[in-house]
């Protein structure tokens, strides 16, 4: 194998979040003698989100933070404003999929359209040959198959594939992920060194865009709708009490449901159809199957018959042993061989061999 890289071309366009990770990581390209941009995408109308805090990105702050770093390496520093895209892609997805009973992931979404598709055609409009980003994740090329491979990242608490799984074959070949093969503590070691303003800023963990975290309120105000209060009901369909409004719900909730119960009660399905939500001891939140569409591989071009595997169905979840099969071009099945708890439809099942990420796709629905 070999890294993809080591290609001839040396223009890279950094996607630079304002970060210490983007930050180091347009470091680490100077020095290795590429040309490079730095770019910050603009993500909202207006001039930056209300109430944004250390945790979250985005922000005017932000920008200036790259902005100053791109200065300190004496790189080009440009603002693209992808607004209308971000909105689209990955503000009103969002909101559609809580109205819809489903738990979306919104930085899924906007590596999917935003990093990986909207800057990535804008670099080839400018003719630079890579797109760089902050991600610990790694890109190499397999000789064996002909195909770029995504692998995890060296430091196992950092590890980004799970959120990358939807990249394709020409934009892996055209990707660099500097900070695949290096530590948390060793990229803000560099970031010091070389006194960078954001060496020890926090990590955004916050949906830029629902700065107080908030997602009921951000969706009424966005959409101007309000959602009626329900019924929550169990398992046989029987009435247990009065809910807010389907959009305040996701599976694998306990907290914040108002009612008392002898044993603790968890969501287990959010019905927009009939404005119910559905409540279940703990025991029933797990299921073996999921049914993902939307797929993307990567490892592979089809899953031709079932695949051992190991699966995730959440970001910080460990994989778990499964088995999959390709339905057809857009669907698989996924079957673990251990019940898994509170599989979340809108969600991604991100699939691997050993280190590498095979494909994943959005859950559809659970059979039972």
């Amino acid at each position: 194998m070999k890294i993809s890289e080591s290609k001839n071309s040396k223009k890279a366009i950094i996607a630079m979040s304002g970060g210490v990770d983007s930050s180091v990581a347009a470091f680490l390209m100077k020095e290795k003698g590429y040309e490079c941009m730095g770019a910050t995408m603009k993500l909202f109308y207006g001039e930056e989100p209300e109430s944004a805090n250390e945790h979250s990105c985005c922000s005017l702050s932000d920008v200036e933070d790259a902005r100053s770093v791109a200065h300190a390496l004496d790189i080009p520093f440009y603002v693209f404003n992808f607004s209308e895209q971000f909105e689209e892609k990955v503000i009103q997805r969002f909101v559609e999929a809580y109205e819809n009973g489903r738990t979306p992931n919104p930085c899924i979404d906007c590596n999917r359209y935003l990093k990986f598709d909207k800057l990535f055609s804008r670099a080839k409009e400018l003719d630079y040959d890579f797109v760089v980003t902050g991600h610990y994740a790694q890109i190499v090329y397999d000789e064996a198959s002909g195909r770029y491979l995504l692998k995890k990242a060296v430091d196992d608490n950092k590890d980004q594939s799970y959120v990358l799984y939807s990249m394709t074959q020409e934009q892996l070949a055209h990707t660099l992920f500097p900070l695949g093969g290096m530590t948390k503590p060793e990229v803000r070691n560099i970031a010091e060194s070389h006194r960078f303003v954001n060496a020890r800023k926090h990590d955004s963990q916050d949906i830029c865009f629902v700065q107080n975290g908030k997602y009921a309120d951000f969706i009424e105000e966005y959409t101007g709708k309000s959602f009626p209060a329900g019924d929550f009901i169990d398992g046989d369909g029987q009435k247990l009490g009065d809910h807010k409004g389907v959009i305040r719900y996701t599976v694998g909730q306990r907290k914040g449901l108002g009612l008392s119960f002898p044993e603790p009660m968890y969501v287990s399905q959010v019905n927009p159809e009939n404005n119910t939500v559905t409540l279940v001891p703990e025991p029933h939140l797990y299921s073996k199957t999921l049914i993902a569409t939307d797929i993307n591989l990567i490892s592979v071009s089809r899953i031709e018959e079932p695949m051992r595997i190991k699966a995730k169905v959440r970001y910080r979840q460990p994989e778990q042993p499964a088995t999959v099969t390709q339905i057809d071009e857009d669907t698989l099945r996924v079957d673990f061989d251990e019940p898994q708890r509170a599989i979340t439809k809108g969600q991604a099942v991100v699939l691997y061999d050993g280190d590498t990420v095979v494909g994943g796709g959005t859950i559809e629905s659970l059979p039972k």
